[in-house]
Formats: C-alpha cells, sequence, structure tokens
C-alpha cells in the first residue's frame, strides 16, 4: 500500500490504497487525482439536518445500502413526534426491529410506529398485503400488550399477496441454477408484483364487494396455475378472503384521500422504507433486487404523494456494509473479520433467519444512493459492532481493469471484477454504548464518523451506538 498524493487526502495519513492501483499508478495509466472519491460538496451540520427533519411535515427514512440497516430504530425514535407512519413498498419480506427497555419488538408488515400510542399506521398502496401475516402481527401486538385498535388503516388500492403467490415463488427459485439463484425469501412478493403489472390482481378493496371477487381469484389462480404445479381451491379461497375483507373493513380506507386529507389538516406523516436502495428493482444491483421500488421514488407512487410535499429524506446506513441473497458484493469480508462483524451485530435476518453477509462500508455505494435520494442526512447505526477491531478500512473508490469508475457499476459482471480502494483508520477499542453526544465518541471513533461524512458529503444526524432505543448518539 501508498500514501496517496492527492490534495483532499493529503492530510490524512491513514489513507492507502491497494498494491493494484499502486501498480496501476507507477505506469501512469491512473494518478491519485483521478481517482473517484466521494465526497466534494459543502455539507451542512448535523443539528442542521435535523432541524430540517423536524421542521417537514412529511419525512421519508430510507435504507441507503442493502437492506437491514436499522431503518425500524431511528422511526421508533422519532415516530412520537408524527401523527401517521407509513409503509408505501414491499411486503412482508421486510424486517424491522426495535428494542424498548430491554423488550424486542419484529415488524415485517405493520410500521414500526404502532408502539406510539399517538400515531397511526398506514400501509400504502405500494405495498403487497398478505393478511395472515399481518393477522399474526396483531396476535403478537396482543400477547405484548400494545394497543391499536383503530390506530391502523390500509388503502384500498393496496394489492393482496395471496398463499399461492408464495407458492409460486418458491417454486421460480427452486427452478433457478445455484449460481441464478436470487435469494428470495419466497414471501410471493414478485408474483404478487408480476400480477399487479399484468393487470389481473386483487386489491383490498376488492374484498369488500363479494359479487365479482369469486372471478377475479379465479381468474388470477387460472393464470398461474398455468405455468406452474398449484392445488388452489378457489371456492374456499374466496370463502376466506370474504370473511377476512370484513374483518378489516373499518381499517380500509381511500389512501390518497386519506393522505392528502391528514396533511390539509397539518398532520405529519413519516415514511417509513422497506428493503433498500441497493434492492430497488431499478436502481439496484439487479436482479438480486426486490420487486419494488424501496428508494425514494417508492414513496411518491406508493403512498399517492406528489414530489413538492416530500420534506427531508433521512438514509439509514450501517457503519459498516450487510447483504443477504446472492449477487456481486465489492467489499465483502469472507475471513474473521466479518464473522466478527456477523456474531456481534447479531446478522441475522428478521424474516428468513438467513446470516447476512458482511463487509466493509462502502462509499462508492454509499454515493450512489444518496444521489438517487438525495438524502438529507444520515443516521449512522451498529458504530458499536466496529468497537472491538483494531484497524477499520472504508471503501473510497472502484477501479476496472486499470480505469477508474466514477460512479457505482449497472452492469453485475463488471461490479464483480472491481479492484477497491480504501482508507484505512485505527480502530478504538472501547465501549461506546453510553454515548449519547457524537462529541462523547472516543477520537478514533468519532475520526471514522467525521471522515466518512466528509467523503459522503451528507451530514450523519445520528449515530446508533447499541440496540436500545435509547442508545443513539446525536
Amino acid at each position: 500500500c501508498v500514501h496517496v498524493s492527492d490534495s483532499r487526502l493529503s492530510t490524512h495519513p491513514t489513507v492507502m490504497l491497494s498494491s493494484a492501483f499502486r501498480s496501476l499508478a507507477s505506469r501512469g495509466r491512473i494518478t491519485a487525482a483521478a481517482l473517484p472519491l466521494v465526497g466534494g460538496r459543502g455539507i451542512a451540520s448535523a443539528s442542521a439536518a435535523r432541524k430540517e427533519v423536524d421542521d417537514s411535515q412529511v419525512i421519508s427514512v430510507m435504507g441507503a445500502q442493502w437492506g437491514d440497516e436499522g431503518k425500524g430504530k431511528l422511526v421508533d425514535v422519532l415516530g412520537a413526534e408524527f401523527d401517521i407512519i407509513a409503509r408505501c413498498a414491499g411486503g412482508s419480506n421486510a424486517g424491522h426491529t426495535v428494542v424498548v427497555e430491554g423488550k424486542k419488538y419484529a415488524f415485517h408488515l405493520m410500521p414500526s410506529g404502532i408502539l406510539h400510542q399517538g400515531s397511526t399506521c398506514f400501509i400504502g398502496n405500494g405495498v403487497v398485503l398478505h393478511l395472515p401475516s399481518l393477522f399474526n402481527e396483531m396476535s403478537s401486538l396482543d400477547k405484548q400488550e400494545v394497543p391499536y385498535d383503530g390506530r391502523i388503516k390500509i388503502s384500498d388500492r393496496t394489492h393482496v399477496l395471496f398463499d399461492f403467490h408464495q407458492e409460486v415463488d418458491g417454486q421460480q427459485e427452486a427452478a433457478r441454477s445455484d449460481l441464478k439463484k436470487i435469494g428470495t425469501t419466497k414471501k410471493g412478493i414478485g408474483p404478487c408484483y408480476v400480477s399487479k403489472a399484468g393487470r389481473i390482481g386483487v386489491r383490498v378493496g376488492d374484498l369488500l364487494y363479494p359479487d365479482t371477487l369469486h372471478d377475479k381469484i379465479a381468474s388470477l389462480v387460472k393464470y398461474f396455475g398455468a405455468s406452474h404445479e398449484l392445488d388452489v381451491n378457489v371456492e374456499e379461497q374466496v370463502e376466506r378472503y370474504v370473511n377476512w375483507g370484513r374483518q378489516i373493513e373499518d381499517m380500509v380506507v381511500d389512501g390518497v384521500e386519506y393522505v392528502h386529507g391528514a396533511l390539509d389538516a397539518g398532520k405529519r406523516i413519516m415514511v417509513e422504507g422497506a428493503n433498500a436502495t441497493m434492492l430497488d428493482m431499478d436502481h439496484g444491483t439487479y436482479p438480486y433486487v426486490t420487486s419494488s421500488n424501496c428508494s425514494v421514488g417508492g414513496a411518491i407512487t406508493g403512498l399517492g404523494l406528489p414530489p413538492s410535499r416530500m420534506g427531508a429524506v433521512v438514509g439509514i446506513m450501517k457503519a459498516y456494509t450487510t447483504r443477504v441473497g446472492s449477487g456481486p458484493f465489492p467489499t465483502e469480508l469472507e475471513d474473521s473479520i466479518g464473522a466478527t462483524m456477523q456474531k456481534v451485530g447479531g446478522e441475522f435476518g428478521v424474516t428468513t433467519g438467513r446470516p447476512r453477509r458482511c463487509g466493509w462500508l462502502d462509499l462508492v455505494q454509499m454515493k450512489y444512493t444518496a444521489r438517487i435520494n438525495g438524502f438529507s442526512c444520515i443516521n449512522m447505526t451498529k458504530l458499536d459492532v466496529l468497537s472491538e477491531l483494531d484497524e477499520l478500512k472504508v471503501a473510497v473508490g472502484y477501479s476496472h481493469k486499470g480505469r477508474p469508475l466514477h460512479t457505482f457499476p449497472g452492469n453485475l459482471e463488471q461490479l464483480a471484477q472491481v479492484d477497491v480502494h480504501y482508507e484505512t483508520f485505527p480502530g478504538w477499542r472501547t465501549d461506546i454504548s453510553a454515548c449519547r453526544s457524537i462529541s462523547d465518541l472516543p477520537p478514533n471513533a468519532r475520526a471514522y464518523v467525521d471522515r466518512v461524512q466528509e467523503l459522503l458529503g451528507v451530514p450523519i444526524a445520528w449515530v446508533g451506538v447499541g440496540m436500545g432505543r435509547e442508545a443513539m448518539a446525536l
């Protein structure tokens, strides 16, 4: 490794790049100045960023990596300040965990804000709704003595996800070769969005009209039955969903009217993103993505919000990177460091229990998602997980076959072949779980946060230092 003679880096003696990059530089094929480092614009203060969140009538909380960043925790922390907390995309494939006073709550369809008695939780039209999963979550809330009567609303335009969608999902994944498996949760998300895009889906509002529901379900079963082995009794399905429709009738609203009526009344809305931008159908590492738009655009279409009403957009970013399922992962650590991150961070899926792949924080990837979402600020989560490491790295640039890349590649063959260039930082080897101010962090931890913020060009307004609701440094 060599130091880099770049004006932006020369004051940081910890900056080192890979030997592959050194070789290219020595042959004159690439220069330090050409390295596509992130950052390079002025950064608002963290306090100013938090004020923007406080002043916005509508905010979005969006995953900035491959999911599992800890979105639910910030939604829970801020939730008391909002009248409505809304899900806009995805389904029961999402998993959000919130810990309050040592008690753990796991959510999949239900917005995490259900824990705040003054907030109403809204499931928007962009969501695909598996009613048995929703009923299971409601049952869990009953057991945990969390009241929710009158505080759950569902858009009548939300599409219904049937059990046979899940069967189709599992059969499709099984039919793929090992090299082409997507790593789907098999929750039926993709097939349900196929129904929606194919204009043959059933929506929540349809459940309230039994006379026409039979033909809609029968047509859907016929469509998937033509290419998959399904054993579905249509009559039983219709009877079941008519009954379920009656159970949720008081929750069903005209979603657009509900959202805009709330805005006109001056109520505040928080959009709780599901999954994350790198799993976005259009902008993620396709085809290893989910089947919806889980970047900020999904908040607009998934709730019927005009872009002009969107205020602050908060990106949730782990202090390192994880992903589940298949696909290229440039900073992945398949060694003892990665294993330590997985163990200390409890990196196992809330929905599937699958172990998450772990790696260094990737600021090339983060700059890409910051551009797409226009993040006002960042919540860095799980900084405490890195406290046991002697040394840390952050990816600051990619090159491919000797040429610098100036953005995150859309082509996965290229992404799988990139050389990653890192900055290296000393660890802090200190428990930070009691820190409640970023200024209270140990010097090396503070230097890590400050440098990430500087390179990314977006203020880090919150830093997670532990599991509990209170373990947040401002």
